[in-house]
């Protein structure tokens, strides 16, 4: 599980590493969380044959939402 948390006060970042010390969180830092995403989505596409429709989409997505639930 990922979780983007943003810090406001400094003091946290200790209680963070004693966390990790303790194995029970990894602290990773990424500032380009966004521009990983969108060349992620990038190559995914240029590897596509054909683009997919709304209505495959809507196919797709609803598919996955079903296994989950």
């Amino acid at each position: 599980m990922n979780l983007q948390i943003e810090i406001f006060n400094p003091d946290v970042r200790n209680l963070l590493e004693e966390l990790e010390k303790l194995n029970l969180i990894r602290v990773k830092e990424s500032n380009n969380s966004r521009s990983d995403f969108l060349n992620l989505v990038k190559g995914i596409r240029q590897k596509a044959d054909a683009e997919m429709s709304l209505r495959e989409i809507t196919t797709e997505v609803e598919a996955v939402r079903s296994e989950r639930y």
